[in-house]
């Protein structure tokens, strides 16, 4: 038996309870509705979701339907695993529920995500190889005129009832929808999903056909994509940014105090305030700012904190000159990190990553990196996105945190190593918690100084630099939307206490207001693992296992705080 089957099938008997197991009459249907459900039980043909206030009152109606139809199932009588999926279930319903009551279709972007990129981040996870995938690619664009006129339908009512962003991420959007209106049709990144053909898998379909299908993208782009782009330029110009307030606060907005609250609920996974998220991060800058300090006097600086900084900031040694050096630099990192991997991880997943751009079209307001997920089925590898622009605000000791963080052993490997978890249901497959997946990027940037990716000071300084920027995340979010902080109030905790570039400062400024409460997810989840970690290592002492540990974190897919603990208890318990 192998060693990580047995650590599931031990964890199992610790958490049976007395009477037997069975798996109550419709339970399995009960997880294949919801899993329906979730999915959106789409149209044929249809690739962009319905957001017309119709289709989200039936959203809502069918999940308070669900919810109720869970409360005739006895849990007591299903096996751990089951039982575990009812609760995932329940958690994740309700959580929904709360949401859904606030209708976040009336605020349908922020400053680097919304619909108006939703086909960019598909194109990225998109390759056509057939007759039938390059048809749908093709149905996706067709359908871009009717999908920008529900989102902007949906932000007129925003407008309506007071549910508006504030100026400061209108304009962050509008430097983005400008950009996409204008981008010349052969540097389209919607173009690209065609690109790759023909294929080894495609090689039978003609030449002539292909030709016919990149002209038809092309045309579709040029008539349909770009009048429906312009269309939300002059929307955000002429209406939206005259109604967008100056201030920032979420609590400001109608119903503002409750809907923060739920925010940060939902981020973190827990019942942490916003007074109390804010008192967690000023502890944790002033932990990690004593930490910083020591490395500084360690490298026989013999300046003060601001004149490092500024070391660091200027210093040539630490930029590089062009995209592809910084992608070279990342791709080497990334292949090191890979090396060091099998000596902490007992199961590693079977997709692999590639080291990718940030799409050009968007990566001005985009943040310093990112994660695509890769699909197995359809042959796309993940993708550990790297912002090429800038690179005078692109550093290199940022790197090896970046790296541990978006690719391995960080997003891409919890998130593809989820992807094959077939005991699972599907949607716990593909379910991302912020607080658990966030938290679990933030705990591999810690575990990189085991690995020994960090190979100077200057690295070691930039991680404790990212540990900053997410501290200073808990008491810019909350002092922003709950304390009615300025911007410069904001910015301070991270000019003053972070080596991170002016320019990233800015934009990560601008994500915190546009997205409230995300990213309160990240640290939160982290100090939860290390906690999980420091609580197996003091009970298990000698018998603590890094590698099963982090099968017993991961082996159950993404979840909220508080199962994720249970989890991780009964593992602990089992292994006495």
């Amino acid at each position: 038996m192998g060693r990580t089957v047995a650590i599931l099938l031990v964890t199992m008997v610790a958490l049976a309870p007395v009477a037997g197991w069975t798996r109550p009459s419709g339970f399995g249907s009960l997880v294949a509705e919801y899993d329906a459900l979730l999915q959106g039980r789409k149209e044929e043909g249809r690739c962009l979701p319905d957001v017309s206030p119709a289709a989200a009152a039936e959203r809502r109606r069918q999940m308070m339907a669900f919810v109720q139809r869970l409360d005739t199932v006895d849990a007591r009588r299903l096996t751990p695993p089951d039982r575990l999926t009812y609760r995932f279930m329940r958690w994740d319903a309700e959580d929904r529920l709360g949401g859904m009551a606030f209708d976040l279709d009336r605020m349908p972007f922020n400053s680097d995500s919304g619909f108006h990129v939703t086909l960019t981040y598909a194109a990225n996870r998109t390759r056509v190889q057939d007759t039938a995938e390059a048809k749908s690619w093709l149905a996706c664009l067709e359908a871009v005129p009717d999908y920008y006129a529900a989102n902007i339908a949906n932000a007129r009512r925003g407008i309506a009832t007071g549910f508006v962003q504030p100026r400061l991420i209108v304009d962050a959007v509008l430097e983005t929808a400008r950009r996409q209106a204008e981008t010349p049709l052969e540097e389209d990144g919607l173009l690209s999903p065609l690109a790759a053909l023909p294929s080894p898998i495609s090689a039978s379909i003609p030449a002539d056909q292909v030709a016919s299908w990149r002209a038809r993208a092309r045309q579709i782009l040029a008539e349909k994509v770009r009048p429906a782009q312009r269309a939300f330029v002059a929307f955000l110009e002429q209406e939206y940014r005259p109604a967008a307030p100056e201030s920032l606060a979420a609590r400001d907005l109608p119903d503002g105090e409750a809907y923060y609250t739920w925010a940060v609920r939902h981020h973190t996974t827990t019942r942490l305030t916003p007074d109390a998220v804010h008192e967690i991060g000023l502890r944790e800058v002033a932990r990690i700012r004593a930490e910083m300090e020591a490395l500084i006097r360690r490298t026989g600086f013999t300046g003060d904190f601001k004149d490092f900084q500024a070391f660091l900031r200027g210093d040539p040694r630490f930029y590089v000159t062009t995209r592809q050096g910084l992608l070279e630099k990342a791709s080497e990192i990334a292949k090191r990190i890979d090396d060091r991997l099998p000596a902490h991880f007992g199961r590693l997943p079977r997709l692999t990553y590639g080291v990718r751009e940030v799409p050009r079209d968007i990566e001005d307001t985009y943040t310093t990196g990112r994660y695509f997920p890769g699909d197995a089925a359809r042959g796309i590898a993940g993708g550990f996105m790297v912002n090429t622009s800038k690179l005078d605000q692109r550093p290199l000791y940022e790197l090896p945190a970046l790296a541990l963080h978006e690719a391995v052993p960080g997003h891409h490997l919890q998130t593809s190593l989820a992807a094959e978890l077939d005991d699972l249901p599907a949607f716990r497959r593909r379910a991302y918690i912020n607080a658990y997946g966030e938290g679990w990027g933030l705990y591999a940037e810690q575990l990189g100084k085991e690995m020994g990716i960090y190979r100077d000071d200057y690295e070691r300084f930039g991680g404790l630099s990212f540990d900053m920027w997410r501290a200073c995340r808990l008491v810019a979010d909350t002092g922003i939307h709950w304390k009615h902080w300025t911007l410069d109030q904001a910015r301070a905790c991270f000019t003053d206490n972070t080596a991170l570039a002016p320019h990233n400062i800015e934009t990560e400024l601008r994500r915190y207001v546009g997205w409230p409460g995300q990213a309160l997810a990240y640290k939160i989840g982290e100090l939860t693992l290390l906690d999980l970690r420091r609580r197996a290592e003091d009970t298990l002492g000698d018998r603590f296992d890094e590698r099963a540990f982090h099968d017993a974190v991961l082996l159950s897919g993404s979840l909220p705080l508080d199962l994720l603990t249970e989890q991780v208890d009964a593992w602990i318990s089992s292994r006495r």
